[in-house]
């Protein structure tokens, strides 16, 4: 068994040819991928399998949606460890205004927010937009 296929049975996800494919793209990816940027790499694969396969990956905690304000959801794998949660795995994304890309910056994580009382948050998301290393020559 590879260690994907171990991966995707520990979160409890059942690692058929198509999810094991789709889990190598966005492996390779450093940018979060929309559904489109998904499709255009599987162009025979049907576009309902594609988004079952990323939504069922989403509930299982090895993707999580980012919502960059660009009005198209991206997706991007999990760190190790990561259980997606608001009180302790929150980081912070970044989109690029000149390429379009969004990046996640793990290793900044967003500090918890307190609510007033009666308030309960079921999702934060936190983009911060400008312009990435790449496009800025630094």
């Amino acid at each position: 068994m590879t260690e994907i296929e171990e991966k995707l049975n520990r979160n409890g996800v059942r690692p058929t040819a198509m999810r094991i494919l789709i889990y190598k793209f966005m492996a390779k990816s450093e940018v979060a991928l929309a559904l489109t940027d998904i499709e255009n790499n599987f162009a025979k694969a049907e576009r309902t399998t594609l988004y079952r396969t990323l939504k069922t990956f989403e509930e299982n905690g090895i993707v999580h949606q980012i919502d960059d304000g660009t009005g198209i959801f991206k997706y991007a794998l999990c760190e190790p460890g990561c259980n997606c949660e608001l009180d302790q795995d929150l980081h912070l994304h970044f989109h690029c205004n000149n390429c379009d890309e969004t990046v996640c910056l793990t290793e900044h994580k967003i500090p918890t927010i307190n609510l007033p009382e009666g308030y309960v948050a079921e999702n934060a998301n936190l983009v911060v937009k400008g312009i990435c290393e790449k496009c800025s020559g630094q």
